[in-house]
């Protein structure tokens, strides 16, 4: 593998080249006799910006493009935010490892350096997400959600000039931005649970590359790498996509494993929450049976 170039398939968004490249840094440190490259790929979900990805097909839409340059051998390796990767993977590819993770919280950046809670009574608040709208109107019924889309710079910038008076962004996507300081009030997931995988990192090769999961090894984080795993067996459990309004977190807490998970209609309604709480386990299917077992339970109501 050392006599050739890996190539790396990423989104070009200023947000998924930060995330590519600073794994492929990472990865250089653990293995310098191998050359990296990029391959740049625009996919549905970033060609179409006029709409909530919940009218337009959901999570796949960023991905779907760059499985294709997978399986088409013009990449061996694919940085996706894990939250972007739907229940099922298309045939032949695997995802390889899981990278730490970085902060999965939700967070408000506001013109007025309000906290959530601070907001004055009707503030517009941007988001294209049901799963925030949902939990943002649960606490401060009062606000008005605007559906807002973008990349991160844009969605700023539209608070910045009064379009709206406050955005939700993820934590993860600001730290690796260098906007941390943006940040003006970061959600406890007592009131904002993330989503599926929200922070986390997926690196995902073709099932028969075996010398490219070997590679990769090194940098998995077996901690992330469960929790995303039982998170994730919630969203199969409920069949979750954009159109469905949940959010999951799963942390290890001494030595067990502790999922929360959240389910309701698309407009708010049959709100309901349910946690659980395992021994720690290493086993990725075990840890993803006991996210599925809490989504049967969320989605039996």
């Amino acid at each position: 593998m050392s006599a050739e170039t890996l190539v790396l398939a990423t989104r070009r968004s200023a947000l998924a080249l930060a995330q590519a490249r600073a794994f492929m840094a990472a990865l250089r440190q653990v293995r310098p006799d191998v050359e990296l490259s990029e391959l740049h790929v625009t996919t549905t979900g970033d060609r179409v910006q006029d709409r909530a990805l919940s009218e337009i097909g959901g999570k796949g839409l960023f991905i779907k493009e760059i499985e294709q340059a997978l399986l088409a051998g013009r990449a061996r390796l694919a940085v996706h935010s894990y939250k972007d990767v739907p229940a099922v993977l298309a045939p032949g590819l695997t995802i390889a490892c899981v990278p730490a993770r970085e902060d999965p919280r939700d967070v408000l950046v506001t013109r007025s350096g309000d906290r959530l809670e601070e907001l004055p009574k009707g503030a517009r608040v941007g988001t294209s997400s049901l799963r925030r709208r949902v939990q943002l109107l649960r606490f401060r019924p009062d606000l008005e959600i605007v559906a807002l889309r973008g990349n991160v710079d844009t969605r700023l910038r539209k608070c910045t000039e009064g379009e709206v008076d406050a955005v939700v962004l993820a934590a993860a996507g600001l730290n690796r931005l260098g906007l941390a300081d943006r940040i003006t009030h970061a959600l406890d997931p007592e009131i904002c649970l993330p989503a599926i995988g929200q922070g986390a990192l997926a690196i995902e090769v073709r099932s028969a590359d075996a010398c490219a999961a070997e590679l990769l090894r090194p940098l998995n984080d077996s901690e992330t790498a469960v929790a995303a795993a039982a998170e994730r067996g919630v969203m199969t459990a409920v069949e979750g996509s954009c159109q469905v309004p949940l959010g999951g977190y799963a942390v290890r807490e001494g030595d067990h494993l502790w999922l929360r998970a959240w389910l309701s209609e698309p407009d708010g309604g049959r709100y309901r929450l349910r946690e659980g709480r395992w021994p720690w386990t290493e086993d990725l299917f075990e840890a993803q049976a006991r996210g599925q077992e809490l989504g049967a339970a969320l989605k039996g109501g």
